[in-house]
């Protein structure tokens, strides 16, 4: 929808009001005095000494006074609402200019400002009342977009603006851009059709809404069987009520390879509901598509990406599975071979094999039990291995920062402060770290807040929420976390940063708020860092005896990730295919089934197994539709700005400062491709994105020959 894009173009999402900046001392650092070592916000001694600190003024999450309680969301959007209608009056009576631009992103963000909170709050508040009022302003302010939508004096507003070459030449490439993609969004809502039509868009846009809805609830619920289809000693697998079973997932870690054959079968097999909505949701989605102007969905998607059209990522998806195909039968071929060691009688690799046996063969060639590794990273070591990178390569300390009562959801998410050595406090960064009941198991960044450049000459500081399921710290130890946990933790940060110094003067196309192939850039990069020894060892400390984590187990961490990587890789190209085929040419020459089987077959290479359907449990459909490929284009930019930028010296400041200056500090203001050629000062082809990625499974001759 036109007016949110802006917030839902990259990642979920959710609001803050406006907290203003602190003093700033001298050199500009900002200075308060209820800021603390971040280190020491997560450290089990000091956390009593912050918890106790949620005193003085009461006020509403995250600072909005109107928030102390669940009511208080319909005051918030009623504020939201009154703005946005003055902005829209206000609009309409403005003379062509770059005025114009500037009154559509604070229509955007009065609409983000609430949107977006409720976006995050829905999900993530302990208490029912709060979620169920988020749910509700969500829905409110959802259906006044879709009237805005449809403003055709509104839009004409700005086409007047892009009609004018006088004015737009005179425009600023960012201005220019976002009055571009201001537009752009008001046209997928079919704004330039005669009425009939533009209200076949409407309705085609809340019904899709609703099957995504739908089949994402599909996606996640569980299969039911008589229980004595199964025989009685895998049956304890599976949680059983009354005569049947329930199988909720896939199993794919169990050893027993019936247990996980059982639950490949069940959990996948076809629903005929989901199969219809799945269905319904492709191809209203193509209607609308085509309703709009384009070809399929996934032309419609893909424009302002850095991949630009489904050609190229098909000739890029296609070229990364010729080169892995040799790669990924040697991988499939390991796989067999230790099957047929732990079971002779079947030793057949089928698609549940997959997951389990590439495990096997990383425990058994490198020993990475996490439990090793663990007391080497507690949360707080982690927090200041950050800090010091942050501090060496951008000139960034994050601080733990005093929060009031009702400011915070949770009493253990902890508030930090980001402040620049010269340039003082850029924003706020909530961590939402622990489990709690109720709490969705999900890794994520939500932009609370976008930054922009206020009327007055004041920037509104970007405000974010990092969402992690740690485990809570013990009496005897911190918390510690796993080397996967601390590499999430590294990727959501890498967003967060991304969110902090993506200073725009739009909200519209602030930090994350770019297109979805470059907005995994900064958060993949970040996962270079954490693997790299030289940044490691800055930070990981055994908790107890302060002995650093030994070199040789950071690189058999490293090597141990290639293990199979080849066949992990061609999965995700399979998934990503799959999802360009439903997306592209419409009516589909087969049913969805048909075309997994056919698909898995050519582009995987495992069969496919009768009477399942997968692709009704693939729930990035919905986030991600036509866009799966994002996640390996984003990977191999990563990976070539790491090899190119920093493996050589991943704290040398001045590449940190280019880093900041070509990719981080224009969000989604200038076209992704020209980030990428800013910061590898050349214009990489489909070739150099299969290169980066497939150069990445090469083994380390090094490790190989130490371990050996």
């Amino acid at each position: 929808s036109a007016m949110l894009a802006g917030c839902r173009r990259a990642l979920p999402a959710a609001l803050g009001r406006a907290l203003r900046g602190q003093a700033v001392g001298p050199g500009g650092r900002a200075v308060s005095t209820s800021w603390y070592p971040v280190g020491a916000a997560f450290d089990v001694k000091q956390q009593q000494q912050l918890r106790g600190s949620a005193a003085g003024r009461e006020t509403g999450l995250f600072g909005v006074p109107e928030l102390s309680c669940p009511e208080g969301f319909q005051e918030a959007q009623d504020k939201a609402l009154q703005e946005s209608e003055q902005l829209v009056r206000k609009a309409c009576s403005t003379p062509p200019g770059p005025e114009t631009v500037m009154i559509f992103d604070q229509l955007s963000d009065a609409l983000c400002r609430v949107a977006d909170l409720a976006d995050f709050v829905k999900i993530a508040h302990p208490d029912f009342a709060f979620r169920e009022a988020a749910e509700e302003a969500c829905r409110n302010i959802g259906t006044v977009v879709e009237k805005l939508n449809t403003d055709v004096e509104l839009c004409q507003s700005l086409r007047r603006l892009l009609a004018d070459e006088v004015v737009m030449s005179s425009l600023d490439p960012e201005t220019r851009r976002v009055a571009e993609l201001f537009m752009f969004d008001f046209e997928i809502s079919g704004i330039h059709l005669d009425e009939e039509k533009r209200k076949k868009a409407v309705n085609l846009n809340v019904r899709i809404l609703d099957l995504c809805n739908e089949f994402l609830t599909g996606t996640h619920l569980p299969n039911k069987i008589d229980k004595h289809v199964l025989p009685e000693h895998i049956r304890y697998n599976f949680t059983a009520e009354g005569n049947y079973l329930q199988v909720a997932g896939l199993h794919a870690d169990c050893p027993d390879d019936l247990v996980r054959e059982a639950a490949y079968k069940i959990f996948l097999y076809p629903n005929a509901e989901q199969l219809t909505r799945l269905e319904e949701l492709l191809a209203s989605r193509n209607s609308l598509a085509q309703l709009v102007g384009y070809d399929t969905f996934a032309h419609r998607a893909l424009q302002g990406t850095m991949a630009k059209n489904p050609e190229t990522v098909t000739q890029f998806l296609e070229k990364l599975s010729d080169q892995l195909s040799k790669r990924t039968q040697k991988d499939f071929e390991m796989m067999t071979k230790m099957k047929m060691k732990l079971n002779p009688q079947n030793s057949k690799l089928m698609p549940w094999d997959h997951p389990y046996y590439s495990g096997v063969l990383r425990a058994e060639r490198y020993n990475i039990d996490p439990g090793l590794y663990c007391p080497f990273f507690s949360l707080g070591a982690c927090m200041e291995g950050l800090n010091s990178l942050f501090s060496r390569l951008l000139g960034i300390c994050l601080y733990a920062e005093q929060t009031q009562r009702g400011e915070i959801w949770s009493e253990d998410v902890r508030k930090l402060a980001v402040v620049h050595e010269t340039e003082g406090l850029l924003g706020y960064i909530y961590c939402d770290f622990f489990q709690r009941p109720d709490k969705p198991h999900q890794d994520c960044h939500f932009t609370v807040r976008g930054g922009r450049l206020r009327e007055n000459g004041e920037y509104q500081l970007p405000v974010v929420v990092l969402m992690l399921s740690l485990p809570h710290s013990t009496r005897g130890a911190p918390t510690l976390l796993s080397p996967g946990m601390m590499e999430n933790l590294f990727h959501e940060m890498g967003h967060a940063m991304h969110s902090m110094l993506g200073r725009t003067r739009y909200q519209h196309v602030t930090g994350t708020r770019c297109p979805t192939d470059f907005a995994e850039v900064p958060s993949i990069l970040m996962e270079y860092f954490a693997n790299d020894y030289r940044v490691v060892n800055q930070f990981a400390r055994h908790y107890k005896t302060g002995q650093p984590l030994p070199k040789n187990m950071v690189s058999r961490l490293c090597e141990s990730k290639k293990v199979c990587a080849a066949a992990d890789m061609q999965l995700q190209v399979f998934y990503a295919a799959l999802d360009q085929i439903y997306h592209g040419k419409h009516p589909l020459k087969m049913s969805t089934t048909e075309i997994l089987k056919e698909t898995q077959e050519k582009v995987y290479g495992l069969p496919y197994v009768p009477n399942t359907a997968w692709q009704l449990r693939f729930s990035h459909l919905v986030g991600y539709g036509a866009k799966y490929y994002s996640y390996l284009m984003s990977r191999a930019v990563a990976s070539m700005v790491w090899k190119q930028c920093f493996a050589q010296d991943p704290f040398d400041r001045a590449m940190g400062e280019r880093y900041r200056r070509e990719m981080l500090a224009h969000g989604g203001g200038k076209e992704p491709i020209l980030m990428v050629q800013g910061m590898l000062q050349k214009s990489p082809s489909v070739e150099d994105f299969v290169d980066a990625l497939v150069s990445d499974l090469d083994q380390d001759f090094e490790t190989f020959i130490m371990d050996s």
